[in-house]
């Protein structure tokens, strides 16, 4: 009788652990399950790169919390980032507010083929359409460009079509007055050091590594003014005029402000993202705000509101449903 007591509370243990494990692998699966998203930027010495870092660097702090793990890629650039979020290859990325118009509306790159599932999430650094130059080049203003060997940047890179219009609002035919070159931002410093361009183009928020190291060697350089603006502006309302402060580079020939236009850098995803997961960068990215700003020194300039302007995308519902917690929308 007692061995027959002795079975049954056995096998009534046995039951009740069994009965009750897979709820515990359950709790523990659920507590453990991570979100893997990566951000796409653009080359590493321009502010994409710090810029995506910046972003995941916030939101892995809560790991813990969301269960989200951001990882950055560098990549070719706007037109990538968003070719890249539309086939699910990345779940956000960088692109400039200029991209992100032509994406949406179907023009550029994606003409007759609107990006309808592009979404906002929140803007970025001001970035100025910058064109640098070799002083014994003698190129002083944008028409000083015709004959030269000016890189414009690779193609999918946002920095292209600004050249572009750049030169088209100086009267220049980009395939018949310069020659063109098309390589990647990280290399132009190099190649207009070694005397194999005169010129190079391109689209980012300042001080730039790229233009560190472009105004640092042996071959003296100045930026480039860009003034008849006006109709360009009028034509692409995503353009405004814009600046490059006098002293960020010491070792370029300019001693006073040089104008010119620029977009915005804008935070983008897919529609298909989680609200959930949008909600959560959204939220911290805004929330240690200060923190953010203290990144990179492009970000100085930044507002909230300030990040919520050159939207052209629809913002994301995740997104949305912190702004109006917050107050901000």
């Amino acid at each position: 009788m007692k061995r027959l007591v002795f079975l049954s509370a056995i096998l009534l243990l046995t039951l009740a652990v069994g009965c009750s494990q897979p709820a515990s692998d359950e709790s523990a699966e659920t507590k453990n399950k991570t979100t893997f998203v990566t951000i796409g930027t653009g080359g590493i010495t321009g502010v994409y790169y710090p810029t995506g870092g910046a972003i995941a660097k916030i939101v892995n702090k809560k790991r813990d919390e969301y269960g989200i793990r951001a990882t950055v890629e560098s990549t070719g650039g706007s037109v990538f980032n968003v070719n890249a979020i539309m086939a699910g290859d990345l779940e956000f990325g960088v692109v400039q507010s200029d991209r992100q118009y032509q994406a949406i509306n179907g023009e550029k790159e994606w003409e007759g083929n609107a990006q309808s599932d592009l979404r906002a999430v929140f803007s970025i650094h001001p970035e100025s359409v910058t064109v640098l130059a070799a002083v014994d080049a003698g190129i002083k203003t944008i028409a000083d460009l015709k004959g030269k060997h000016v890189n414009i940047g690779n193609p999918g890179s946002g920095q292209r079509g600004n050249a572009i219009d750049a030169l088209e609002a100086a009267g220049l035919n980009w395939e018949t007055d310069i020659k063109a070159e098309s390589v990647k931002a990280a290399e132009a410093p190099g190649l207009l050091q070694d005397d194999r361009i005169d010129a190079f183009f391109y689209t980012v928020g300042h001080p730039s590594g790229a233009f560190k190291e472009a105004t640092s060697g042996r071959r003296k350089t100045r930026f480039v003014s860009i003034t008849d603006t006006d109709e360009l502006i009028k034509k692409f309302p995503y353009y405004a005029k814009s600046y490059i402060p006098a002293g960020l580079y010491p070792g370029a020939a300019n001693e006073e402000d040089n104008p010119t236009f620029g977009v915005k850098a804008t935070f983008c995803t897919s529609a298909k993202v989680s609200d959930d997961v949008v909600y959560a960068i959204t939220k911290e990215v805004f929330e240690n705000f200060e923190d953010f700003k203290k990144l990179h020194p492009a970000y100085q300039v930044l507002t909230k509101k300030s990040m919520l302007e050159g939207l052209s995308a629809p913002i994301h519902a995740g997104a949305m449903k912190y702004y109006k917690e917050a107050g901000l929308m």
